[in-house]
């Protein structure tokens, strides 16, 4: 059992389930917050490192709310993209890991913001855009092969995007490094909290996959595979049913004999694979066993 499972074992009560719609609620009131004062966010709610050691510690969590984007409709496409991916991770998953997940990169934030500007006295304002975006490496290794329509046209599956991704974070933090970008001195500050951003987000991405076996584990040929055992363990038991104390007849699914009632009534089921023999309450009931 590795650190994953056992902190599931232990705290997997208090996960929130369905995380993924209340991230979606923050990010409208984020975007409507936006629309009536686009400086608000910024002067009170981001991730300011030297705001939060100064007292505003609610930045630590408002800063979650920022929208991905000031134009309503590519926010709405975004956070759909986001919901979508986001409760297909949960449900394969379950919430406790991706509560996990999440969070994990919150606080990755958080604490990169802060060890910068404790040692450089910069304080980069981190978003949430790389943690959200790398929730697409999770959804490509669980689902490589399922096709998103890019431009809603050519069909392109999720493996080859997941390249895209990464070459974007690759981007994002190269630009740190760069004189024309990361030393500009006017927008040299948010390139660098680009990096740092993206830097954190994939390092949460590859901590989780090194140190779970679940990416896998939950991909659906692993679960048809699950699925497929667990119906013939249940066929098994099933086919070794045996009359108990003599009786000629058994039930296969609740083991009542004739003697048990001698007005029931016995039958075998045509479309089952096997001698499956059902009581009259299970003839037309029971889930056939193919």
């Amino acid at each position: 059992m590795n650190w994953i499972s056992k902190l599931e074992k232990k705290f997997g009560k208090y996960a929130i389930p369905n995380l993924m719609w209340y991230i979606i609620l923050m990010y409208g009131v984020g975007a409507v917050l936006n629309f009536i004062n686009g400086s608000f966010y910024y002067q009170y709610l981001s991730l300011d490192a030297a705001a939060i050691l100064h007292g505003q510690v609610w930045r630590i969590v408002t800063f979650l709310i920022q929208p991905p984007s000031s134009n309503l409709i590519f926010v709405i496409f975004v956070l759909y993209l986001y919901y979508m991916i986001g409760t297909t991770l949960e449900r394969a998953w379950g919430a406790f890991r991706f509560n996990l997940y999440f969070f994990a990169g919150v606080l990755f934030h958080v604490i990169a913001a802060v060890v910068v500007y404790l040692v450089t006295g910069l304080s980069l304002p981190l978003g949430t855009t790389y943690l959200n975006l790398s929730l697409y490496f999770a959804f490509a290794v669980l689902y490589p092969d399922i096709e998103f329509l890019l431009f809603f046209i050519i069909p392109v599956k999720v493996k080859y995007l997941a390249w895209v991704d990464a070459a974007f974070f690759g981007y994002a933090i190269l630009q740190a490094f760069l004189p024309s970008y990361g030393g500009n001195a006017i927008y040299g500050v948010f390139y660098k909290a680009n990096a740092l951003a993206a830097f954190v987000s994939i390092l949460n991405f590859l901590l989780f996959y090194f140190s779970s076996r679940n990416f896998k584990a939950h991909s659906p040929k692993e679960t048809r595979r699950k699925a497929k055992y667990k119906n013939e363990v249940k066929m098994a038991k099933r086919s070794s049913v045996k009359a108990p104390n003599g009786a000629k007849h058994c039930c296969a699914i609740c083991g009542r004999t004739e003697l048990d009632d001698p007005s029931l009534e016995f039958r075998f089921c045509s479309k089952c694979n096997g001698n499956f023999e059902y009581c009259q309450d299970h003839l037309f009931t029971h889930e056939h066993i193919r």
